[in-house]
Order: C-alpha cells, then sequence, then structure tokens
C-alpha cells in the first residue's frame, strides 16, 4: 500500500502517521500546508504543500502513485467557515471533490473525514442513512462534500466522526480532554456547556478505523465514534474524576449563553452498527480511553 495523507499536522493526522508507521507493508507520503509538526520525523516522506496548489496536488499524486489518499486536512472551526465562505468552499468541498475525482480516475481508494455537524441534532443519535440537515456553514460545507464525492466516486469510504480527543507527540495541539485536564490541573475554575450531547471520539479509534476502512477498500458512509453519548459538561466531569481533580472548578453554562444555541447540533451520536459489521470497528469507552491517554501523557514525559 502507497497512502498519501493530506492534513498530516492535525491531531487525526499525527495519529494516523504513527499508527501507519508502525506497519512495514506501507510507503507513507504526508502533506500539509505548514512544515512538519510531528516529532515522529523518520520512516515517510513528508511534503510542504497547500491544499489550494491543485497543480501541486495533481504532480504530487503523478510522482508518488498512491494506492490509498486518506484525506483529513479541512477548515474545521465553525467559526471560520461563517466568515470565510469562499475558502471554506474550496478547501471543504471543491478540493475534496476534485481528489476524489482524481483517485476514481486512477484506480486510488480514497477516505474522507466528515462531521456529526451534518445533521440539525433534533434526532440524535443517527445512523449513516438518515437525513442530513447541517445547522451551521461548516456542518454545510460537508453535507456538500459528502455529495460531490460520492457523485464522482461512488468508491469512496466516509468516515463521519465526533468531538476527537486525544494525545499525539505535538503538544500544541489540544482538544476537549487536554483541554479540561489542563485547566483543573492548574486549579482554575471553568465553565463547560451542559445542554449539549455527543458521542466523543478517541483518535486513536478513528485513525484504527480509517486504516481498517482503507484496508477493506470500505466503499461509503460510515459512523465512527466512541460508544456513549455523554453531556460535553460529564465528560470533563469524568476527567476531573479519573485525573483525582477538583469538580468543583467545574460549573455549568448554557448553550444560548455562549451564542451555541442554534449554530451547534444539541445532540448528535452514532448508531455505529455499519461500521462495527462492515470494517470490524470496536470503539474503545471512554474512561479505557483515558487509561491508555495517561500512559501516552507518561511516555511523552520520559522521552521530553
Amino acid at each position: 500500500m502507497r497512502i498519501l495523507l493530506t492534513g498530516s499536522n492535525g491531531l487525526l493526522g499525527q495519529k494516523l502517521t504513527d499508527f501507519l508507521l508502525l506497519r512495514d507493508d506501507i510507503t507513507l507520503l504526508c502533506t500539509s500546508r505548514g512544515e512538519n509538526r510531528n516529532p515522529q520525523q523518520a520512516g515517510y516522506t513528508f511534503q510542504k504543500l497547500d491544499l489550494a496548489d491543485w497543480e501541486g496536488m495533481q504532480q504530487l499524486i503523478q510522482s508518488f502513485a498512491p494506492t490509498h489518499i486518506i484525506h483529513c486536512a479541512a477548515i474545521s472551526s465553525v467559526e471560520r467557515c461563517e466568515a470565510d465562505p469562499d475558502q471554506a468552499q474550496l478547501i471543504n468541498v471543491t478540493i475534496p471533490q476534485q481528489l476524489a475525482e482524481l483517485a476514481h480516475l486512477q484506480g486510488i481508494h480514497y477516505t474522507f473525514l466528515s462531521t456529526d455537524f451534518v445533521f440539525d441534532g433534533k434526532q440524535g443519535p443517527y445512523q449513516e442513512s438518515d437525513s442530513t440537515g447541517p445547522c451551521n456553514a461548516y456542518g454545510a460545507s460537508k453535507v456538500k462534500a459528502e455529495q460531490a464525492i460520492l457523485a464522482v466516486n461512488p468508491q469512496a469510504a466516509i468516515l463521519r466522526t465526533i468531538l476527537v480527543y486525544g494525545v499525539i507527540g505535538d503538544k500544541g495541539r489540544s482538544n476537549l480532554v487536554l483541554w479540561a485536564k489542563g485547566k483543573l490541573e492548574q486549579k482554575e475554575a471553568i465553565k463547560v456547556v451542559a445542554d449539549q450531547w455527543r458521542m466523543p471520539t478517541w483518535v486513536d479509534d478513528l485513525a484504527q478505523a480509517c486504516i481498517l476502512a482503507a484496508d477493506k477498500k470500505a466503499e461509503g458512509i460510515f459512523h465512527i465514534s466512541g460508544p456513549q453519548l455523554y453531556s460535553i459538561i460529564e465528560v470533563v466531569e469524568l476527567v476531573a474524576d479519573y485525573w483525582q481533580l477538583d469538580k468543583k472548578l467545574i460549573s455549568p453554562i448554557l448553550a444560548a449563553e455562549i451564542g451555541q444555541d442554534t449554530n451547534r447540533p444539541r445532540k448528535t451520536g452514532f448508531i455505529l452498527d455499519k461500521a462495527h459489521q462492515v470494517l470490524g470497528f470496536k470503539p474503545t469507552s471512554l474512561t479505557a480511553s483515558f487509561e491508555q491517554i495517561d500512559i501516552q501523557l507518561k511516555k511523552l514525559q520520559q522521552h521530553a
């Protein structure tokens, strides 16, 4: 397998790189807009490339001749997609469609990452066949991308996911779990949304799901997330419980108080049967993932 991985500087991109390097049957080419931020820099090729440089991307694909493309790069900020719709259209829709079409023409398997924000949050948890109805520009761009990709490449795999968290070697990347842990360790009071529900996804699980999709040359849409639905404040309270931090520092806030009642889905969550049956995907529970995260953090401290 020759895998081209875009967005390799992101949380998922760095985790995928680390996992793919454990395999001796894979040649890996990583690409991102900035310099390589993964502390692990051996065993693969890194090419700095702006996604908007379509000519550069085509040349890269031609010279590397991948058997698989895993496309992680995206603008995932709700606010940025709102503020710059043209850029959101280019990065989140046009380029993923162009890549999907090129992959189809050249017989390259294509995996695309999408989001629970394709849903409005009124009927969660969702299965893959449920109708979409995004409540923000980011979700809308992902719906458009999914439709555009499957129109030009029915063999593509689309992996939707939810609230990804976890640990990588690059300390510059944060997420809900690390943010909450860090703030509470500093004895800082934090306000956390109490009226939004998600099934948080451990980045290690999501990376494994991407690899399963590539190995099996999976086709169609798959829901990939953790196994349990929690309110966001419950996740943070579980962080406090696991690392024995002061829960009194956590106070609830409503989505409406921070302007997130209409532009974020209230309750998402996924039905994971298809991913389980077709991919063999087995998600890790939140608390079991915390055990692994603790081990990973300790290892990073030893190597620091």
